[in-house]
């Protein structure tokens, strides 16, 4: 992909027009309450600048999984209710997505309304990437806005199918998106380095790949340095590994020492017999786990010795845990070197890019998310550009440039 074919609303003419924005409203409800507004936060300077240019906004979401049409639980109604009081005014809301009542009420904005539209789920055209419920939804604007880059790497009609159909542009969240991870992977400041922690190796085995031949250090952490360190003939114990891996983790570290990047593996380890709050644990070398016993975070030698390796770089890109951070005391060695790596930020020493949910979740509770250069709210779509693959999002706005 060609992505500086990417082309911006803010370059665009949008006054009086209807312009359909591909949001991400898919946050986090409980009893009709939104209970965590970042997403819906992040697009408020957006919605603005295109209401305060005179466009009749009309954004569009998904919001769950609805099984079988349309569901009372799943609808839109109050996020778009949290979303007016952020922007501090009224956002209209639609009870449907698609149809005549719709546009007609579409007609009826005025240059500056902000309105939302029910949950596009209710009808499966929409994950179909059904072209008559695309064309339903280009009946409803003059102008596309795709602004969800964590949805970009679905190709569903609002994603995909609609930037065919109408004038389509880059909304400022994708184009910051795009930005943060192409400045980490495409010209970044040198040396770099990679954290990668989570569970299973198998669940990233294409973004190490991928990783291998663009970083300069590799630090693997969580469950998956697991089978790692068994790769190197380590007993890990009744630790989370994943054994039938073990040649992959070879290959990984065969392919990484081919292209100059060193892999960083755990030095010591935090064990424990149960894993539960509270429970009984020690720190022990890697080299001598008990085999009773599980690994469960990384060690203070380890948390020193990677703090050093982000002290030597310019650039980290950080996706993962690197023990079960849920529950304490296992969350000491991610929340010792994130504070490390928003310290380096903060001092301009260190540009920090970061993704994906246990991530963000794991730098909100060390207290660190606005310290780092930027974090990425997308999940999937996130991890699939760690992938090096195309997302049909993005590519569908610069084939319809082309």
């Amino acid at each position: 992909m060609d992505l500086s074919q990417l082309k911006s609303i803010a370059d665009a003419d949008v006054s009086g027009k209807r312009v359909i924005v591909r949001a991400d409203l898919n946050v986090p409800v409980a009893d009709g309450i939104v209970t965590d507004a970042t997403r819906l936060e992040r697009l408020l300077a957006g919605l603005k600048d295109l209401s305060a240019r005179g466009a009749r906004v009309i954004v569009i979401s998904h919001f769950g999984r609805p099984k079988d049409g349309p569901d009372p639980a799943l609808s839109l109604a109050p996020v778009a209710s949290r979303l007016s009081e952020l922007l501090g005014r009224e956002v209209i809301f639609m009870p449907e997505c698609i149809g005549p009542d719709v546009e007609k009420s579409v007609a009826a904005l005025a240059p500056g309304d902000i309105a939302v539209l029910e949950n596009l789920r209710f009808h499966k055209g929409e994950e179909k990437n059904d072209k008559a419920f695309a064309a339903a939804l280009a009946r409803l604007g003059d102008i596309y806005v795709n602004d969800a880059f964590s949805a970009a790497h679905r190709a569903h009609a609002s994603t995909e199918g609609l930037a065919h159909l109408l004038p389509a542009y880059a909304g400022p969240l994708m184009l910051e998106e795009i930005g943060a991870l192409r400045a980490v992977l495409e010209a970044p400041r040198r040396p770099v380095a990679a954290l990668v922690g989570g569970a299973k190796v198998s669940s990233k085995i294409p973004i190490l790949k991928h990783l291998v031949g663009k970083v300069d250090k590799l630090i693997i952490g969580g469950g998956m340095a697991n089978t790692f360190l068994m790769s190197h003939g380590v007993d890990v114990g009744k630790s989370l590994a994943e054994p039938d891996l073990v040649e992959t983790a070879r290959e990984i570290m065969t392919e990484a020492k081919a292209h100059g990047c060193a892999v960083v593996l755990p030095e010591d380890a935090v064990i424990a017999r149960e894993f539960r709050s509270g429970t009984a644990h020690a720190v022990v070398p890697t080299l001598a786990v008990p085999s009773d016993a599980m690994i469960l975070d990384v060690g203070p030698k380890s948390v020193t010795h990677m703090t050093d390796v982000l002290g030597e770089c310019h650039t980290l890109l950080w996706n993962g845990p690197l023990g079960a951070f849920e529950i304490p005391p296992f969350c000491d060695g991610t929340f010792a070197l994130a504070r490390a790596a928003a310290k380096l930020t903060k001092e301009g020493k260190l540009t920090t890019v970061a993704g994906g949910g246990d991530t963000v979740a794991a730098l909100n509770a060390a207290g660190v998310t606005h310290d780092f250069s930027y974090v990425s709210t997308a999940g999937g779509a996130f991890l699939e550009w760690l992938e090096g693959r195309e997302l049909p999002g993005v590519a569908a706005l610069i084939k319809a440039q082309s």
